[in-house]
Parts: structure tokens; sequence; C-alpha cells
């Protein structure tokens, strides 16, 4: 004769699965917090201040910034407002490519480090096309530290200030991130 069917194990099994999805659908979840920020970077290319330096091009480190191929090196104030008096924020540390042939656009690879503020002792990476011919221009974040760790966002550029005949300018950067 057959032996009789044990449905105990399965029956606990389901008791066991039911329970366990139960308890992964019903404790909250950490959602992303959405923050903006605005802030303005001081791009100067000559003059005592100067925060920017061409490292190589065609004509090396005589290159200029309008020209395909050049490449500069920034360390470059961050401010809270768009005049270098206001309250600085940060530096923002990297550099440029002009990678367009024309030379009307750069791509950019920088960390903005607040090193005051309510972010001190965070940073914000970001990269992305920079066609300083457009009045807007996004780019994009893509990670962080600190209170940024997990981020992503975007951000838009707008030139607040130019000085073409003497290489200086300011940015004015609105981010927008979310993070944990």
């Amino acid at each position: 004769m057959a032996a009789p069917l044990n449905l105990a194990p399965n029956f606990f099994f389901l008791i066991f699965t039911v329970a366990l999805l139960y308890v992964a659908y019903t404790i909250p979840r950490h959602q992303p917090r959405e923050t903006n920020l605005v802030f303005y970077v001081h791009d100067y290319l000559t003059g005592q201040d100067a925060s920017t330096v061409t490292v190589a091009g065609k004509a090396g480190p005589q290159s200029s910034i309008l020209h395909f191929g050049t490449v500069l090196v920034v360390d470059d104030p961050v401010t809270e407002g768009p005049t270098i008096e206001s309250r600085e924020i940060g530096r923002a540390q990297g550099m440029y490519v002009n990678s367009q042939l024309d030379g009307k656009g750069l791509h950019l690879v920088f960390s903005v480090i607040f090193t005051g503020g309510e972010h001190e002792g965070s940073t914000l990476e970001i990269q992305g096309a920079d066609l300083f011919s457009m009045e807007e221009r996004e780019f994009g974040i893509v990670s962080g530290t600190g209170q940024f760790r997990f981020v992503k966002g975007y951000g838009v550029m707008v030139t607040e200030f130019m000085d073409i005949a003497n290489l200086r300018a300011v940015l004015k950067l609105n981010v927008t991130v979310r993070h944990y």
C-alpha cells in the first residue's frame, strides 16, 4: 500500500513564503530626496586671480580655449552669488576639453567640492557638453559624496557674465539632484 501524502512541509513552506512577501512589501522604503542648488562658478583664465590654465593643445600651453583640442585644468571658486565678493561655498576642480571641431563646444568634467554652507564636506561630480554659444546648457550629475551619495541629476548652466577679450566668465549653475 502506498504511503500517505505528507503535506506538512509544503504547508509550512507556503506559510513562510506568504509571510516573507508580506514583510517585504510592507516595510517602508527610503524615498530619495530632491535638492535644488543654485551657485556660481568664476572661471578666470587671466589676471592675478586666474583659476584656469591651458595645459595642452595644438600650440601647446599657448593654445586658446576657442580652438579644438585644447585642454584646460580648473580650480574655480564657487560662490552663493554672482559676484566674487559673495560667500565662497566651494571649488570647481577638474578640466575642460574643447571637443568640437569648430571650437564652439567644450566637454567638461569636474567636481564641485563644497567647503562651506549646508553641504560642506560633500561633492558633486559634473560631466557633460558645454556648447557655450547656447544660452542654456544642460549637463549631468553623475556621482557625489557626503550628503550626495547615490546622487543622480542634472543641471542647467547659464553664462552670467562673459569677457571674451580677457577670457573671464561667471557661470550660473542650477542643479537638481535626487539622493538618499
